[in-house]
C-alpha cells in the first residue's frame, strides 16, 4: 500500500507534464494539417491531433485525482480515477495507431499529389488553391519541386508553353535574399535546389513519431496508475457499489 500510494502520487505530477507534451504534439499535427491541407487528400491527418488534444485536457483532472486518491481513501475519487484512466487509454491508443497509419499512408500519397500540383501549375491555374499550396510549401520549407528543381522543367515546357531554352521555375523557389529573382534557371545560385518531398516527409514522420511515443509512454504510465489505484481499492472493505 505505501508503495502504491507513493507511485500514484508521483504519477499524478507526471500526468501534468505528459498533458503539456501531448498537447504540444496534437497542436503540431493540427498546424501541419492546416498549413498543407491541399497536399493531403484525406482529412484523417487531423484526427490523431484532435484525439491528442482531448487526451491532454483529460490528463489535467486525472493528475489531480491521482494525487488526491493517493492521500485519501475516497471510493468515489478512486472510481472516478479508474474511469478517466480507461478513457485516456482509449484516446491515446487510438491516437497512436492513427499516427502510425497516417505516417505510412500520407508519405506514399505525397509524391503523387505534389507531382499533380506541379503539372497543373501553369499560367491558367496559377492562382488556384493547388498553386498557392505549392508556393506556400516551397517558401516555408525552402525547397523547389518534388525531388529537386528539375521537376519544373517538364511542366514549364508542356504547360507554360515557353521556349525550351528559357525554362523557369516559380518565384517561390527563389531565395529571399535575391529580391530580383524571377525563377530563371540560368541563375541557380538564386534558387532552392533541394526537393520538397523529402523535407515534408521528414517533418511528417517526426511529428507522427513524437505523437506516437507520447501516447505510448503515457499509456504505460496510466496502466501503472490503474494498478496502483486498484491496490489501494483492494486494501479497503467494499461496503457498497455506489462509487461505480
Amino acid at each position: 500500500r505505501p508503495v502504491a500510494q507513493s507511485l500514484l502520487w508521483l504519477l499524478g505530477f507526471f500526468f501534468w507534464g505528459g498533458a503539456a507534451a501531448l498537447a504540444f504534439g496534437g497542436i503540431l499535427v493540427l498546424m501541419m494539417y492546416n498549413s498543407y491541407r491541399y497536399l493531403f487528400q484525406e482529412s484523417l491527418l487531423s484526427l490523431p491531433g484532435w484525439l491528442a488534444v482531448a487526451a491532454a485536457l483529460i490528463l489535467l483532472p486525472t493528475g489531480i485525482l491521482a494525487i488526491s486518491s493517493s492521500a485519501s481513501s475516497s471510493r468515489y475519487q478512486q472510481g472516478a480515477l479508474m474511469y478517466l484512466l480507461l478513457v485516456l487509454l482509449c484516446l491515446e491508443v487510438s491516437s497512436a495507431v492513427l499516427a502510425r497509419i497516417c505516417a505510412v499512408r500520407m508519405a506514399s500519397e505525397l509524391e503523387n499529389t505534389m507531382g499533380y500540383l506541379i503539372y497543373q501549375d501553369n499560367g491558367i491555374h496559377s492562382q488556384g488553391p493547388g498553386s498557392r499550396a505549392m508556393d506556400v510549401l516551397q517558401r516555408k520549407l525552402q525547397c523547389c519541386g518534388v525531388q529537386n528543381y528539375t521537376d519544373w522543367l517538364e511542366s514549364t515546357a508542356a504547360s507554360w508553353h515557353l521556349p525550351v531554352e528559357k525554362p523557369r521555375v516559380p518565384e517561390s523557389c527563389c531565395k529571399e535574399k535575391y529580391s530580383h529573382c524571377r525563377g530563371d534557371l540560368g541563375h541557380l545560385e538564386q534558387l532552392f535546389q533541394e526537393g520538397c518531398l523529402k523535407k515534408l516527409e521528414d517533418w511528417l514522420r517526426f511529428v507522427m513519431l513524437y505523437l506516437f511515443w507520447c501516447c505510448t509512454v503515457l499509456s504505460i504510465l496510466e496502466l501503472l496508475a490503474g494498478v496502483s489505484n486498484g491496490i489501494l481499492m483492494s486494501c479497503q472493505p467494499l461496503h457498497d457499489l455506489r462509487f461505480l
